[in-house]
C-alpha cells in the first residue's frame, strides 16, 4: 500500500513539475545569446545566468526581484557527451523534476544570458568546482515535494521582502532543488569561495545595517537559500560581456537612417500655429 501511494505521489509530482517547466508564451529576448560567442568567452567555473520563460520563472523573478530565474555552471570540455543534434554538453544545471543534467550552450541560444566569473580562482579550485558539479549529474529531484510545488500554481500576491527567499526554498533535504543555484552555491562553498560578502562592524561606530538585514545575510550563507541573482550581485563575481570582450567598435555599427525626405521634414522649422482670440 505504501509503495502504491509513493508511486501515485511520484507521478503527481512529475506532472506538476512538467507543468511548471512548460514554456510560457510571449517571451522575446532583447539580446539573444550566440553559442559560438559564449563559447569563446566562457571559462570553466563560470556561472551562466538565464532569463527563463518557464511557468515557474515568473514566480522566481518576482520573488528574487531579478531578471535571472535560472543558472548553470560552465564545465568546458570536462564531458565528452553530445546531445541529439551533435552539440557538446558544456553546462551542468539543475531543473525541477529532472534533477542535475548536462546540457549544451545551444539550449539557451534564444534566451537572455549573463556570465558571472569568480575572481582569482586557483586552477585546482576551479577544477574542484567543475568536478563537484560533474559528480552530481544524475541526481534526481524529489518529486514528492508536492506541497512546495503547488504554491507556484497560485496567483502571486504581494510578498514582504523578508519572506520572499524562503518561499523559493523547497522543504526536502534533497540536494537538487527547484532553484538551480543552490547546487552551484554548494560547489563554491565546497572550496570556501564567497558569494555574498561578510558583514563586519567597526568598533564604536553605528551599525551599518539593521539587525534583520544582518540575520538575513548570515542565514543566506547556507547554500539552499542562494538564488541566481546572488551571483549577479556578488562583489566576488565579475560580469563578463562577450560583445565587449572581443574588440567592440561602436564606430563600425550601421544605424538605420530615415528616408531623405523625412530627414528634411524633421529638420524643417515648425510652422507657427494661428491662435484664435
Amino acid at each position: 500500500m505504501t509503495e502504491q501511494r509513493d508511486t501515485i505521489l511520484d507521478r503527481l509530482g512529475r506532472w506538476l513539475a512538467g507543468r511548471l517547466e512548460a514554456e510560457s508564451s510571449g517571451y522575446q529576448p532583447y539580446t539573444p545569446s550566440d553559442p559560438a560567442t559564449l563559447y569563446r568567452a566562457l571559462e570553466p567555473g563560470d556561472v551562466l545566468l538565464v532569463e527563463g520563460n518557464r511557468q515557474i520563472s515568473a514566480a522566481i523573478k518576482y520573488l528574487t526581484q531579478s531578471t535571472w530565474s535560472h543558472s548553470a555552471l560552465y564545465v568546458g570540455d570536462a564531458l565528452d557527451e553530445e546531445d541529439a543534434n551533435g552539440h557538446r554538453k558544456r553546462l551542468v544545471e539543475v531543473n525541477l523534476g529532472t534533477g542535475c543534467t548536462a546540457e549544451p550552450l545551444e539550449k539557451y541560444a534564444t534566451y537572455n544570458t549573463r556570465i558571472c566569473r569568480p575572481g582569482g580562482l586557483t586552477p585546482s579550485d576551479r577544477q574542484a568546482v567543475v568536478d563537484f558539479m560533474v559528480g552530481k549529474i544524475g541526481l534526481k529531484y524529489d518529486n514528492k515535494n508536492i506541497v512546495d510545488m503547488l504554491r507556484y500554481f497560485l496567483p502571486t500576491p504581494p510578498v514582504p521582502v523578508r519572506w520572499r527567499r524562503r518561499l523559493i526554498q523547497f522543504g526536502s533535504g534533497d540536494p537538487t532543488r527547484a532553484i538551480c543555484s543552490t547546487l552551484i552555491a554548494e560547489a563554491f562553498q565546497h572550496i570556501r569561495y564567497p558569494i555574498l560578502p561578510e558583514i563586519t562592524r567597526a568598533p564604536g561606530r553605528a551599525r551599518a545595517v539593521s539587525d534583520y538585514s544582518r540575520r538575513e545575510i548570515l542565514h543566506i550563507r547556507h547554500h539552499s537559500l542562494y538564488t541566481p541573482r546572488d551571483f549577479d550581485a556578488s562583489p566576488y563575481f565579475e560580469i563578463v560581456k562577450p560583445t565587449l570582450r572581443f574588440g567592440f567598435d561602436y564606430t563600425r555599427l550601421t544605424w538605420h537612417r530615415p528616408a531623405p525626405e523625412r530627414e528634411a521634414e524633421a529638420a524643417a522649422p515648425a510652422e507657427p500655429v494661428a491662435m484664435k482670440g
